[in-house]
């Protein structure tokens, strides 16, 4: 079956992706390792392939118009295994007519000293998987420079909304202890500004880039509500939505680290907690006065998220 858009992953980000497309009455391919997905909307395909073999992918997204690459290893394999994930997929799109949208995030620009970052930040990572995030950025677009294909990217900051991680910060974590009266875990300093980017929003964001050409060579931050909200002000929303106290307890660098001797992800999280100590403020002004998008209002966005951890109750 031929299909106009093809996803590659199943997270959160590619189903939000996925839903903004059928909300438009296009053609969806959702494609992971195992060919299997929960709650698949009518009408959408699910295939398998291996992501890191390039002819697979060739296959599988024959004929599509946009390829979304929303696919990443486990965590604690990104160093190792994500610059061959992406070299793949981009062998695979050389020469073809689709256009490559890469879900990002902010790991290039390492440390910005509270400074609101943009786009043009210089590429500073002082992090293991920052400096993967920067290498495998640049040779994507140098290719595109090089006319081997037409690459955009949209850049997110930690996300929060259906589907979320369960160890970030605003996921799993925050949402279903809180549901409970239990106490939020946070992380780092709770009072410092930090940028949180809604699913939905991320997923609008980068189906606006593979359709627009203006969007083609650069990298784009997508739409932020309030993106100086600190963790305490947010969590303090959270709980007005559910109708409690806010309640957290945050884990700073020496406890995240003690936990990743026991936990990989944990321990991988421990060189990215700068983001969390400091102000940490994306700038996403060019994106909205470009595309005339703006992000869903904070207080609306935590009410829908509310509203998706309600109705999935957590999984022992």
């Amino acid at each position: 079956m031929s299909v106009t858009h093809v996803i590659l992953g199943t997270g959160a980000i590619g189903r939000a992706i996925m839903n903004e497309l059928i909300q438009r009455g296009e053609s969806v391919r959702m494609v992971n390792h195992s060919g299997k997905m929960d709650e698949v909307p009518n009408g959408v395909e699910v295939a398998a392939c291996d992501v890191y073999d390039s002819n697979r992918v060739k296959e599988i997204t024959r004929g599509a118009k946009v390829v979304y690459q929303s696919a990443q290893p486990r965590y604690f394999e990104w160093v190792e295994k994500f610059p061959p994930l992406q070299k793949s997929i981009i062998e695979a799109l050389t020469g073809a007519n689709a256009k490559l949208v890469l879900v990002e995030n902010l790991y290039m620009y390492g440390e910005s000293n509270g400074k609101p970052m943009t786009e043009d930040f210089p590429h500073n990572a002082h992090t293991r998987k920052g400096k993967v995030r920067g290498e495998m950025s640049r040779a994507a677009f140098e290719a595109h420079k090089a006319g081997k294909l037409r690459v955009t990217s949209g850049r997110g900051s930690d996300f929060f909304g259906a589907w979320g991680l369960t160890t970030a910060a605003m996921g799993a974590r925050t949402f279903y202890p809180m549901l409970q009266g239990k106490a939020a875990s946070l992380v780092g300093n709770v009072d410092v500004p930090h940028t949180h980017t809604y699913i939905p929003d991320f997923g609008k964001a980068l189906v606006i880039l593979g359709e627009r050409d203006e969007a083609n060579g650069q990298a784009w931050h997508v739409p932020n509500d309030n993106p100086r909200v600190s963790q305490r002000e947010m969590v303090k929303m959270i709980a007005d939505e559910m109708g409690i106290p806010p309640k957290f307890s945050a884990m700073g660098k020496m406890m995240m680290w003690m936990g990743g001797l026991f936990i990989p992800e944990a321990k991988e999280t421990v060189e990215m907690m700068y983001e969390f100590e400091q102000p940490f403020i994306v700038d996403s002004s060019k994106f909205e006065k470009t595309f005339g998008m703006k992000a869903t209002p904070m207080k609306d966005a935590i009410k829908e998220t509310v509203a998706w951890y309600k109705s999935h109750p957590e999984k022992k």
